[in-house]
């Protein structure tokens, strides 16, 4: 299932948002706008049209910014997938990567397909022969893919091995977010959502706020609001509404997380089933709900965890939580932002509150590079410190300069970028 976008309406915004962001740090950092003009466009594009069966298959790899490492940044098969996206994507991983204190730079790409219709052994020849084209510009010291959209563990394995035979020497490093048995890290699978909850328990003591006081909703149950769900749960957050792309339930008792999980196991439909707390409601007494329609519950929180632009110029009036954790990557308009930050809403910027994803594939590389192996305990420490040590400088410069967190957020990356 796919989210439904206007892409006529959309598709040029999330780009403009980066510069907006970037021009505005920039200014409060007194850089020169020569300086700037280095991060407003990326160091190189790569576009691949190779051949496939009856069909010619089109992918891009962006390669945004390398000053502080080795390009770093996820591959997303999806049909709606396109260049615009990619520079998009690849730029906020150059900021992110530099919010985190990370030795990595920005990318992103991926495949314009439905991988819906492949089997297996296609989509990992598919992949197979989109490596063989990017090859020369990827590795573990030049650019290094992860899962996004419609990747997973199983598509760097094939990644992994492919590119290892092209240089003639086992390469684990060439990607992350492998399976642990292929050099993957512990902790990598539920590192954004982990992340995402973190920074939230942060935010919410500005606040003087307490999780078992908050209820919560959710737009998207993939891997980062799956895992973010069960985290803010076991935290004390009462999370009383989820939706996927074809809808979802609420309920004002909260949600049993972990049997919403195994349902979507079995492959059910969140809208057609309502695991409550107590027990299955069986739809008695709970209330369906659009995917669009989820962020604009009466809750503390909301969260944006699928697709970019969810909350924007059409719905902001009707968003009344006071607290948006931002775990989509440009999930809020630039407009939408602008009126909700009039309205005194605390927005968590996506390049702060995502960032757990890079921050343990970092220790994967790292892991690789040395030859090690580390246990969960140490990769989920870590991954706290770095999370509260950002944050922390984060609500510094905040507050020093009064401005938003997101502003803050570039701030902070341009101090290290330029």
């Amino acid at each position: 299932m796919y989210y439904h976008v206007n892409i006529n309406y959309f598709i040029m915004n999330p780009y403009q948002n980066f510069i907006f962001n970037l021009e505005k740090a920039g200014e409060k950092l007194a850089k020169k706008p020569a300086n700037l003009e280095l991060l407003k466009t990326p160091e190189r594009i790569i576009e691949i049209n190779f051949p496939f069966k009856n069909e010619i298959i089109t992918g891009w790899r962006v390669q945004h910014n390398s000053k502080l490492g080795p390009y770093k940044g996820g591959l997303r098969y999806h049909p709606e997938m396109n260049l615009n996206e990619a520079k998009t994507l690849a730029a906020l991983m150059t900021i992110k990567c530099a919010v985190l204190g990370l030795p990595f730079g920005g990318a992103k790409g991926g495949l314009a397909i439905d991988p819906a219709r492949y089997t297996k052994e296609e989509l990992k020849k598919i992949t197979e022969l989109f490596i063989q084209r990017i090859a020369d510009f990827i590795g573990p010291s030049k650019d290094i893919p992860a899962p996004d959209v419609n990747t997973n563990s199983e598509t760097m394995g094939w990644i992994e091995k492919e590119y290892s035979k092209i240089v003639g020497k086992k390469s684990p490093a060439v990607v992350t977010g492998k399976a642990i048995n292929d050099g993957g890290s512990e902790g990598r699978e539920e590192a954004t959502g982990l992340g995402g909850a973190i920074i939230l328990d942060e935010a919410i003591k500005i606040l003087k706020k307490e999780p078992k006081d908050l209820t919560v909703a959710i737009q998207g149950f993939g891997n980062v609001g799956v895992h973010l769900a069960r985290e803010l749960d076991r935290r004390g957050y009462k999370v009383v509404a989820i939706a996927e792309a074809n809808g979802g339930t609420c309920h004002k008792n909260g949600l049993d997380i972990r049997e919403t999980m195994k349902a979507t196991m079995r492959r059910e439909m969140l809208k057609n089933t309502c695991h409550c707390k107590g027990g299955n409601c069986s739809l008695a007494d709970c209330k369906l709900i659009g995917a669009d329609k989820v962020l604009e519950q009466n809750v503390d929180i909301v969260v944006p965890a699928a697709i970019d632009n969810q909350i924007n110029m059409h719905n902001m009036k009707r968003i009344k939580a006071k607290i948006i954790l931002e775990m989509a990557n440009n999930g809020i308009a630039q407009e939408a932002e602008e009126f909700l930050q009039k309205n005194k809403v605390m927005i968590i910027p996506d390049v702060l509150a995502n960032a757990g994803g890079v921050t343990v594939s970092y220790f994967e590389w790292k892991q690789n590079i040395e030859r090690k192996q580390w246990g969960k305990e140490r990769v989920l420490l870590r991954l706290e410190e770095m999370m509260k040590a950002s944050w922390g400088k984060v609500v510094a410069l905040s507050t020093k300069h009064k401005i938003s967190f997101r502003e803050a957020s570039y701030i902070l990356a341009l101090d290290r970028l330029l």
